[in-house]
């Protein structure tokens, strides 16, 4: 058998969440907001794979679009869509990954569609980030640039099996079990990825606004054995819509008292998951993954 340092020996990926027939060919980042498109390329840049930008105006942190040489980089107002087919064609992209979110107002309050995206929203019957980034993916893909796993080069920044903060499991497994039920049902109804639960109750449940949104709600409550639940749906597409648990959610957790957070392991992305679980340690707030 060869080693790993012998010159037949086939090199090993920089991400268990690639596909098995990748190639260190340029990558086009499409950046959202937060620390997510900014982590993601600092892990491709890491590999020595050449990275390619394309941000949304008004949305994509400046501190990461400095970063990229000029003629690495396209950017675009969100709902442009043939510009952004144009651009990865123009990047010389061979894969594409989305990272980062877009402000969910900007849906309804500045999107600027052009004729290419009009086209795709007056084709779905149901307009949901599953069906919409699902057809924008094939666009893409179509252009034969091969959409990642938006998890990939974060291998290390995904929530694992267990209690990951020091100590013992202080929830209940009951209600933990039961948050789980709630929160993966509302997945299949495509609601939302996350729920808010105690003692058996359901508080809240996560929507269209998002994850911190309905954390704030459920600390209305002002109780205590707050559970926060966050999840995917059975057959959820890795390519877009990927579940992230940052310190803000954290920051949130605690100003609303919830103490526990479940995440569903191997798909929940952490961002600066060495950060985060120290911070909760020092929040006492346990993070477990199921």
């Amino acid at each position: 058998m060869n080693s790993k340092n012998e010159p037949n020996a086939v090199p090993a990926k920089p991400s268990v969440f690639l596909p098995d027939s990748f190639t260190p060919q340029p990558v086009g980042l499409i950046a959202g907001k937060g620390r997510y498109p900014i982590l993601m390329a600092e892990r491709i840049r890491a590999t020595d794979i050449p990275l390619r930008l394309i941000s949304f105006k008004g949305e994509t942190e400046a501190g990461l679009i400095e970063t990229v040489p000029q003629e690495a980089h396209a950017q675009i107002k969100v709902g442009q869509l043939g510009k952004l087919l144009t651009a990865l064609k123009k990047l010389d992209c061979r894969y594409a990954v989305m990272a980062g979110q877009i402000t969910p107002k900007r849906l309804f309050h500045g999107l600027h569609p052009d004729l290419k995206a009009l086209a795709i929203l007056n084709r779905l019957k149901i307009k949901n980030a599953e069906t919409i980034f699902g057809a924008i993916a094939a666009e893409i893909e179509a252009l034969d640039i091969e959409m990642l796993d938006a998890r990939s080069f974060l291998d290390d920044q995904i929530a694992t099996k267990g209690l990951m903060t020091p100590g013992r499991i202080q929830a209940e497994p009951e209600y933990i079990e039961h948050g789980i039920r709630i929160a993966k049902g509302i997945t299949e109804l495509d609601i939302g990825q996350g729920a808010v639960v105690r003692k058996g109750t359901v508080l809240a449940v996560e929507a269209y606004e998002g994850t911190d949104p309905m954390l704030e709600r459920a600390g209305h409550f002002k109780t205590d054995g707050l559970i926060f639940v966050k999840t995917v749906k059975r057959k959820q597409d890795y390519r877009f819509d990927v579940p992230v648990f940052g310190e803000r959610t954290l920051d949130v957790m605690h100003a609303a008292g919830v103490t526990t957070a479940v995440l569903e392991a191997g798909r929940v992305i952490m961002l600066d998951k060495a950060h985060l679980l120290k911070k909760a340690t020092q929040h006492k707030i346990e993070l477990i993954g199921f």
